[in-house]
């Protein structure tokens, strides 16, 4: 028999997949700061950048701000001159899709995604 495998959103999430999820991982958050977990498309990018980090940001933007000040240039993959979170990049706070004013409470974990089109 096959093991169960999940969607990714429900995957990492933690909906219907609790054994594999990031918010059921051995880490040892502190709770003062926000999780983030970042693409692997944007970690090839960055030499030295990490899958996740913990950093200390009261909004998304402010967020991309602390991402920009550990790895020069993250900011300008993730957020465009107008500015928005750029097209191809989604944020989700809670699970719920974020704006750059998106408010953040210390413990909460954010995820990056890199949108996938074609056609």
């Amino acid at each position: 028999m096959a093991a169960h495998r999940c969607a990714f959103a429900d995957d990492i999430f933690d909906r219907n997949c609790p054994s594999r999820s990031v918010k059921n991982a051995n880490r040892k958050a502190d709770p003062k700061t926000i999780h983030v977990v970042l693409p692997r498309a944007l970690l090839a990018l960055f030499p030295g950048a990490t899958a996740t980090v913990d950093l200390e940001a009261s909004t998304v933007n402010g967020l991309i701000d602390e991402l920009e000040g550990r790895w020069p240039g993250m900011g300008d993959r993730l957020r465009d001159t107008s500015p928005a979170i750029r097209r191809h990049i989604n944020i989700f706070v809670g699970g719920q899709r974020a704006s750059l004013r998106t408010p953040l409470n210390p413990g909460t974990t954010v995820h990056v995604l890199t949108a996938i089109s074609g056609g």
